[in-house]
């Protein structure tokens, strides 16, 4: 599972259940205190689920991405 680091605003996904990512691949843009930070994958693997959409408020440890 990769987590929300830190409160914010979904501003761009770019993946979708059954990709294929490497480790480092951007996946979603937050934006936390004005500034977009990208969310990569910690690893490779195919994308089980999205929890969020674009304009989600998330919080801190809010579950973003699953892998399967």
């Amino acid at each position: 599972m990769v987590l929300a680091p830190m409160p914010g605003i979904i501003l761009g996904i770019t993946v979708k259940e059954g990709d294929d990512v490497n480790a480092g691949d951007a996946m979603l843009v937050l934006e936390a205190m004005k500034m977009e930070n990208e969310i990569h994958a910690p690893r490779a693997g195919k994308i089980k689920k999205v929890h969020v959409s674009v304009g989600a408020e998330v919080r801190s440890g809010s579950v973003l991405v699953e892998f399967e």
